[in-house]
């Protein structure tokens, strides 16, 4: 907790307490949306007490503070993951910050395998449950000051957030598709025998992110809403590639902006 709040008063300090709506976690190959932002504030993890630094490819690693449809918004330019060898509590480290700086609703985005035989490369797929096969960043002492000892998961991408991306979806003419993500520990790609797993289970994507950052925001009662960019369908015999996977998530990236500026402006 000591370490949360140090770096909530060192970006306070940075931004002139500058206080956030919205949260916004930029994927692989998705930090481009940072272009959507009206930036007033540009503050980079390394220089945040406490704050691990993003050690991938695709993920710049900035804290960009600053305005969308009129709205305040903080947004992770580059995210952590546990197979960079961070605990779970290093990796959902930013989202209890941003939290107690005040945001209301958490956005987050990652690059996807499709396991959903009907998706195609570039779909957008409004996350509507996930499947853990993280370790549980709750494991250990629970923060009561944060939140309860047993959160429910009921909801725990806010239907409502998604009935408004729907009626925006169609408004813009953008096609969405709706599916379960899978979240694992990676780095490897995933083999043909798990995607048939994960198919088997209930899975429509695959990542290694997101799970752990979802369910910190829902322990700290932060409503969510989530988008993976498919950028490869693993049921193929296509080969996973680093940076075909970044550049399949910079297409995706534009409508997703615009998704998530009507998103912001409307919530």
């Amino acid at each position: 907790m000591e370490h949360i709040l140090k770096a909530c008063d060192a970006i306070k300090n940075a931004t002139n307490n500058f206080a956030p709506e919205v949260g916004i976690i930029l994927g692989t190959g998705l930090g481009g949306f940072v272009d959507s932002i009206d930036v007033k504030y540009r503050l980079e993890y390394k220089d945040i007490p406490n704050m691990p630094v993003s050690t991938v490819e695709g993920h710049k690693g900035c804290l960009i503070f600053g305005e969308v449809a009129g709205r305040k918004v903080v947004a992770m330019q580059g995210r952590f993951h546990y197979y960079e060898g961070y605990t779970m509590k290093q990796v959902t480290f930013p989202v209890r910050v941003m939290a107690l700086l005040g945001i209301k609703t958490l956005f987050v985005s990652n690059a996807a395998g499709g396991i959903n035989t009907s998706f195609c490369v570039g779909d957008l797929m409004i996350i509507t449950d996930h499947i853990n096969l993280l370790p549980n960043p709750l494991i250990g002492p629970n923060m009561a000051e944060l939140g309860p000892r047993f959160p429910d998961m009921h909801d725990c991408y806010s239907s409502a957030i998604r009935a408004k991306a729907t009626a925006i979806a169609e408004r813009e003419g953008i096609k969405l598709q709706y599916g379960v993500y899978v979240g694992t520990t990676g780095p490897t790609f995933e083999t043909q025998a798990e995607y048939r797993y994960f198919k088997a289970i209930g899975g429509d994507a695959v990542g290694m992110s997101t799970v752990p950052e979802v369910i910190v925001a829902r322990h700290m009662g932060v409503p969510c809403f989530g988008v993976s960019v498919v950028t490869n369908c693993g049921l193929s015999d296509e080969k996973g590639d680093h940076e075909d996977v970044q550049l399949q998530g910079k297409k995706a990236g534009e409508r997703m902006a615009r998704l998530f500026t009507e998103l912001i402006r409307e919530i």
